[in-house]
Order: C-alpha cells, then sequence, then structure tokens
C-alpha cells in the first residue's frame, strides 16, 4: 500500500506517470542490496500485478540444488510463478525461451484493460551461466513486449553492475529498449529520520545520525532497530549480541551482488584501511589484483554498487583517479566487527565515551558529510555554482605534503570552502592547539593554489561553534541541522 512507502516521491511519481503512458514501457529498477527496491514496487502498485516472480538467491540454491543444473531450479519456480498466475501448463519447462512463450500466452489470456504490470525481482539471478536468459528475455521484449501497449514491465536486481551492462547500457538486442531507470539509493539523513519517527523510534537528531553512521541510510537495517531500545542497545543487539542480525550481513552483501566475490572484498577490505582512498596501482599491489582488464572491471561494478566512490585530489592531474570506500555500513562493519571482534555481549553500551567511539564517530560523520553534499552546499548558499567536491591530502616534496583535509568544496567562482568536520556533544570549542593545526591546513592550501583562490574556513558540526579567542578564524558554520535539511 502506498501509505507504507517513507519518503520516495520522485519515484512514486515516476511509477504513475508509466503507469499513464499509451504505449509499452520497460522500466529497470537497480541499486544498492536492501535500500528497498521490491517494497516499493510492490507497496506502490498493492501487489496487484498480472505477473510476478522472483529469482532463487544464489545463497538458497547452493543448499537446495543437489547437484541438478542451477537454471533448472531458476526454470522451476519460474514454472510455478506462471501457474500462481494462472497458467494451465503443467508440463515442465524446457528452456527459458519456452518459460517466455508461456507468459506471453498467460497475459494475452488476461485481456486487461489499462497497465498489465509484470514484476520480475531479482533479474541478474536467473541470468546462470549457459542458461540463454538473456537471449530469451530480449527476444520476448522486442517481439512480444515493446509491442503490447498496456504493459508495464519492471525489472529489478541488486547486480547493480548486471543490470546496467546488460539492461540500460546493452549494445546488444536490448540496445535502447529500457525506456527508465531508476536508481535508488539509501535514504538521506531526513528520510531516516522519517523512517524511523513511523516505525515508532524517538530518537533526537544526535542518535538518528549515528544509526545513520552505522546503517548508511539502507531501510532494512533500519528496520530491526526496536522501538523503547536506545541507539545503544539496539546496535548491541544488531551486531554484538548472540545472533545478531546483522552480523552475517556483510557476507550476503557481497554474495548477492557478485558471483565469484572474493576479489571485490580484498578491494573494499583494502580502501577501508584508508581515509582518503587509493589509486588503481596501490590497490592493486595491496590487494593482490594485477593491474588490467579485471582489476578495471571490479572497480567499476563496486562504484555501481554504491559501495566505493572515485574522485580527483585537488592540484593533481584528473588522470590520477582514487577510489575510497562510501559504504557505511562496510566501514563499521569492518572497523568494528570482522577485525576487532569482541565477545563483551553489551560492547556498544560499555563504551560509549570511550576514545575508539568518539574517534569512530568522527570519521563516519566525516563520510555522513559527503553524502550531503547538495544540504551542506544549499546551507552555504551555493546551490547554483558549479563546484567540485572531495577529500583533499597534499602530495609532493612541498613544504605542505602529508596536509589533509575533510572535504574541500572547489567552486567555479574561485571560492575553496575547506570544510573542517566535527561530531560534539555540544558547541564546538577551538582550542590553541587546534587553531595552530588549522592555520597549518590553510598555510598548505594557500601554497597549494599559489594564493589564486579565496578560502573559506568552514566548519560543519552537530551544534555550532562556542565563541572564543579563537572562533573568528572561522567563515561558515553548518550544523547537524542542516543536513537533516
Amino acid at each position: 500500500m502506498k501509505n507504507l512507502i517513507i519518503a520516495r516521491e520522485k519515484e512514486q511519481a515516476e511509477l504513475e506517470r508509466l503507469v499513464k503512458e499509451p504505449t509499452a514501457q520497460l522500466l529497470a529498477v537497480y541499486g544498492r542490496r536492501r535500500t528497498g527496491k521490491t517494497f516499493l514496487v510492490r507497496e506502490y502498485f498493492d501487489d496487484s500485478f498480472a505477473f510476478k516472480h522472483t529469482a532463487v538467491s544464489p545463497m538458497e540454491l547452493k543448499e537446495r540444488d543437489g547437484g541438478e543444473l542451477i537454471y533448472r531450479v531458476q526454470l522451476n519456480e519460474f514454472a510455478a510463478s506462471l501457474r500462481k498466475y494462472g497458467s494451465k501448463d503443467a508440463t515442465p519447462v524446457a528452456d527459458w525461451f519456452e518459460a517466455f512463450h508461456r507468459l506471453e500466452t498467460l497475459l494475452d489470456s488476461r485481456r486487461k484493460k489499462g497497465k498489465m504490470v509484470v514484476f520480475m525481482d531479482e533479474l541478474p539471478w536467473l541470468d546462470t551461466p549457459r542458461a540463454g536468459f538473456l537471449s530469451a528475455f530480449e527476444h520476448f521484449w522486442n517481439d512480444y513486449g515493446s509491442g503490447k501497449h498496456n504493459l508495464l514491465l519492471i525489472v529489478c536486481g541488486s547486480a547493480t553492475s548486471w543490470m546496467l551492462d546488460n539492461l540500460i547500457n546493452n549494445k546488444g538486442g536490448l540496445y535502447g529498449r529500457s525506456t527508465c531507470e531508476m536508481h535508488i539509493h539509501p535514504f538521506t539523513l531526513k528520510e531516516t529520520e522519517a523512517y524511523l519517527t513511523w516505525r515508532g523510534l524517538t530518537l533526537d537528531r544526535y542518535d538518528t545520525a549515528q544509526a545513520y553512521m552505522l546503517t548508511g541510510g539502507v531501510a532494512y537495517y533500519l528496520s530491526y532497530f526496536k522501538p523503547g531500545l536506545s541507539l545503544a542497545q539496539n546496535v548491541d543487539e544488531l551486531f554484538f549480541a548472540d545472533g545478531g542480525f546483522l552480523q552475517k550481513e556483510y557476507d550476503r552483501l557481497f554474495t548477492s551482488l557478485f558471483a565469484d566475490n572474493a576479489g571485490y572484498r580484498r578491494i573494499v577490505e583494502v580502501l577501508s584501511g584508508n581515509r582518503y582512498g587509493l589509486t588503481r596501482e596501490t590497490i592493486s599491489a595491496k590487494a593482490g589484483i594485477a593491474l588490467g582488464g579485471s582489476l578495471s572491471n571490479m572497480l567499476k561494478a563496486l562504484v555501481q554498487s554504491d559501495l566505493i566512490n572515485t574522485y580527483w585530489n585537488f592540484g593533481e592531474s584528473k588522470k590520477t583517479q582514487y577510489y575510497k570506500l562510501t559504504d557505511m555500513f562496510c566501514l563499521f562493519y569492518l572497523g568494528f566487527v570482522q577485525r576487532n571482534p569482541t565477545s563483551n555481549r553489551t560492547f556498544w553500551s560499555d563504551n560509549q565515551n570511550s576514545p575508539r567511539l568518539n574517534s569512530w564517530r568522527g570519521r563516519a560523520f566525516e563520510d555522513v558529510c559527503f553524502v550531503h553534499q547538495e544540504q551542506v552546499r544549499h546551507a552555504l548558499g551555493i546551490d547554483g555554482v558549479q563546484a567540485e567536491v572531495y577529500p583533499w591530502h597534499a602530495t609532493g616534496d612541498a613544504a605542505s605534503a602529508g596536509a589533509q583535509i575533510d572535504m574541500l568544496i572547489e567552486r567555479a567562482d574561485r571560492v575553496v570552502n575547506l570544510c573542517e568536520m566535527k561530531f560534539t556533544q555540544d558547541d564546538f570549542v577551538i582550542t590553541k592547539d587546534y587553531d595552530e593545526r588549522l592555520r597549518r591546513k590553510l598555510s598548505a592550501l594557500i601554497e597549494r593554489t599559489g594564493g589564486k583562490r579565496n578560502i573559506q574556513i568552514t566548519l560543519v558540526t552537530t551544534f555550532g561553534l562556542k565563541m572564543n579567542m579563537y572562533s573568528s578564524r572561522i567563515q561558515r558554520v553548518v550544523t547537524l541541522d542542516d543536513l537533516f535539511r
């Protein structure tokens, strides 16, 4: 039901538009695992589909295949879905071409006025080796679906790279055939707050931001936060208690996205140890993956799956690209669950004010700010100014080498915002030592720009800046409330 959908206003408007289109429509829905893709489609149409099928996950197939070819399991389940929606043919399906011919027969028997919605979920899982699925799917759409003007075919998948390569950017039989694509991103802070409130959790924005740091705004993870428990108690239950639901999610994430996922994991785990990202060459050396097409394809797939991001370092050639792990769930899991396991089932509750957790909050808040660049720019009043946003670390032999800045906003109006992010429980206080560090960063950036940019020191913090003898160095302040807008 539509009233169960939190946020996703643009996506709902797009679904409404597609339903009203007078011609056949093929919509590809993709995005990171657990962001609510299936939920959005199912609830928007209130499960009223002319046909719906969900592929069997690879993890389930490994347990139930029993030596039978994987594609045969997928075919049998597809045939079961056909019968569920009214197909009278109970004989075994020979191959994917026959499976889609039976789907055509089923749809022709309905003669429904208005749009008939067909929903195929986790489509990449159907494309098993030597099964011929993609050829059969292409033939179904090109020969039948595209001419069925009252048909809306929605295909969905978490394996974003497969969706993009085989559907959206396909150069073969489906070239230019998808009429629309919908990339479902994790929630923003504002959407996370609305979702948690809808579920009955009463967290202030300080704790809501921490919930976001743990989950990256992934709806499915947030759905396991229990009303009546504090944030710390929820974290203990999900990650540190016996049988915590999210203890195995890291493994599930990679298994669902990539068939052969060992290399992808090594890349992510290498990147998790470097806050400012690494070049392809460094990733190759540290992950033990040879430079070449395979590494490039893996990096591309990780970017497309919303797990890592790319940027160029300020002042360097754009031929040198850096890759940075930006998925907050992976960063948290690797830092607190995999690399530093504990037998303390109330670890998070017992260490709320420890240096380790405070250090994590500070680093994670930087990631939150990067995800909410649009909100930072709006708070600075520069929405309409073209800008590049990235972390910066000075390299080379200059005196500035080694300087690191949380976030730079390089603007087309020749202004650079030097942004410092501080997650504190009260107004941030600039001490004498911090003022000295800030001056050194400013000097390093002036050296790198040759004095050709107007540099504005900007503080992004939870509550604000406390005025003292050093605070005047800060020219602009962005608060947590600004990030929730």
